[in-house]
């Protein structure tokens, strides 16, 4: 507790300086994903767009705090996987995601409307995110896989396998550059990578479950999206399919659980700077050219 105090009382500085402001804007880019089907950062395909707001207050021209709202979606594919084994398993799977963040972002340089004028920064919070991953069923139809329990999730034979929940916490980490535009907006390039509390974004973690188990509980649909490795028709025979003579056994891995999902963002967003609240209009007089006139 004395610790906590005295950090705290070392960052009174920074919060009781005059110089504080506001920023509220639009953001927009590109999201991708990194998890058990897509194993590169920066992967050759899979980016999609997105959009949000952003709320931001300074409390000097280094320190303050940021909230935003930002919806996207990511999707990813075992076939266009440069492994060999992720193409045999020829999962795929599409999830949208809303997201909620809040958190510190640390200018590296003072940025003030009379001196510098552009600064990177960097930025670190923690967010909450709905996703809900679905993929493509036998006959080209939506269906959202959380229900089927493809790796025997909430299933009572497997109660070390609990139901993950489609709305999640991720820590938002990354920097970017920004530049301020005259007086009066904020153009910043930013990179921000989200580290997920879940391993299920893709629906995909650990092992493949009894087929037969998986049967009963949840039906052929269930069985027919945990195991595609039939579809691939080079890979069996009719009679083979028939028989699901290469359906895996019980714990063969289907997913790496070792670690979390990730995904991330890169986008520009344009915010206007404001001095307070409530000084709005004095504030676009005299900082706007077209109010000064």
């Amino acid at each position: 507790m004395k610790r906590f105090i005295l950090s705290l009382a070392l960052l009174l500085p920074l919060f009781a300086s005059a110089q504080s402001h506001h920023e509220f804007g639009l953001t927009a880019g590109v999201a991708n994903y990194y998890g058990d089907l897509q194993d590169k950062i920066f992967p050759k395909y899979g980016y999609m767009p997105m959009g949000g707001i952003v709320y931001k207050h300074f409390f000097n021209p280094n320190l303050g705090i940021r909230f935003g709202a930002s919806y996207t979606s990511v999707t990813a594919a075992d076939s266009l996987s440069d492994v060999k084994v992720k193409q045999e398993r020829n999962l795929r799977f599409a999830t949208n995601i809303f997201e909620v963040h809040g958190g510190f972002e640390l200018n590296l340089f003072r940025i003030e409307k009379e001196r510098t004028k552009f600064t990177p920064y960097i930025f670190a919070g923690i967010g909450i995110f709905h996703f809900n991953p679905y993929t493509d069923g036998m006959n080209n139809e939506r269906v959202y896989l959380r229900p089927l329990s493809t790796e025997g999730q909430g299933i009572p034979v497997y109660p070390d396998r609990k139901q993950y929940k489609l709305t999640n916490v991720s820590f938002p980490i990354g920097g970017g550059l920004k530049v301020l535009v005259g007086k009066t907006f904020f153009l910043s390039t930013e990179m921000g990578f989200r580290y997920t509390n879940t391993d299920y974004l893709d629906d995909v973690s650990k092992s493949y479950v009894n087929m037969d188990t998986l049967m009963a509980y949840k039906g052929k649909q269930s069985v027919d999206l945990s195991f595609r490795t039939d579809e691939k028709s080079e890979w069996m025979s009719k009679s083979q399919q028939e028989q699901n003579q290469l359906y895996p056994n019980y714990k063969f891995q289907r997913g790496d659980s070792k670690a979390n999902d990730w995904y991330w963002f890169c986008n520009v967003t344009v915010t206007v700077y404001l001095n307070s609240f409530g000084n709005i209009k004095r504030y676009w007089q005299a900082a706007c050219p077209a109010f000064r006139n």
